[in-house]
């Protein structure tokens, strides 16, 4: 009898692109990447940043190189798409927060997390897949979403309606370029220990609020989201697209 083999998790031979690769989540996807066999590029806007985990990469005998690069530039990181592709697999992870009661919402605020999480990864996306298709290769495509991209929470409402958007632009994208083999799906992860929710965890009390949700009763690390990304991006989940994977914890398990 000839047993059924699990897919491959290796990415081997494979190329990906990731954004805000110069710390936090961004960071941990282009090594967890790395560590699998993919040559990354990492993508920030800072490009000291980015060297620093270029050559981290590097010494643990990974390939990567740095591409300096503000994502909101759409006409520029169509054209660094166009010039370093095809990739196959990327992972959106740029992004940003500005919190603040609904009633005190500036259009300034609106205006920057919807032009990175929304516009930017709509338009990068977008490009990529176009290099696969054109190039007539198969390919994974993750936008990094958000818990909140299918709850609410206070002072929230922008936050949360960028990442809400997010998942819709994500099942339609994947609708269109199945038949090409592009999968596209959503990470979606909790609060997670990274320089960006640093100002919420150490409010006693919205730390409180946020272990009170979380079924498992602790914050993330970036170390919980590399399993899955190296599941989504590899052909062990070949089968899965246009959907979402929740890293956690439990929280909207209610």
């Amino acid at each position: 009898m000839d047993l059924p083999r699990t897919p491959s998790f290796r990415l081997d031979g494979r190329r990906a692109l990731v954004t805000g690769a110069s710390s936090g989540i961004g960071l941990a996807a282009a090594a967890a990447l790395a560590e699998a066999g993919a040559e990354v590029t990492l993508v920030a806007r800072q490009a000291a940043g980015l060297e620093a985990v270029r050559e981290a990469i590097l010494a643990a005998g990974g390939r990567a190189q740095a591409l300096a690069l503000d994502i909101t530039d759409v006409e520029a990181a169509a054209a660094a798409v166009a010039a370093g592709g095809p990739f196959d697999v990327l992972v959106n992870s740029a992004g940003l927060a500005r919190h603040s009661p609904a009633l005190d919402t500036t259009p300034a605020d609106y205006d920057a997390a919807m032009g990175l999480n929304l516009r930017a990864a709509y338009f990068l996306t977008r490009e990529v897949a176009r290099g696969l298709v054109a190039a007539g290769r198969r390919g994974s495509l993750i936008n990094v979403s958000s818990q909140m991209g299918h709850v609410g929470g206070p002072d929230r409402a922008v936050y949360c309606a960028t990442k809400h958007a997010l998942e819709g632009m994500t099942k339609a994208m994947a609708i269109e370029w199945g038949a090409h083999g592009i999968r596209v799906n959503t990470l979606c992860p909790t609060f997670i220990r990274t320089p960006l929710a640093e100002q919420t965890l150490k409010d006693p009390a919205r730390r409180a609020w946020i272990l009170s949700k979380i079924k498992l009763g602790r914050v993330g690390e970036v170390t919980d989201i590399m399993g899955p990304v190296v599941f989504l991006a590899s052909d062990a989940s070949a089968l899965v697209t246009g959907t979402h994977l929740l890293v956690d914890g439990g929280w909207t398990a209610e």
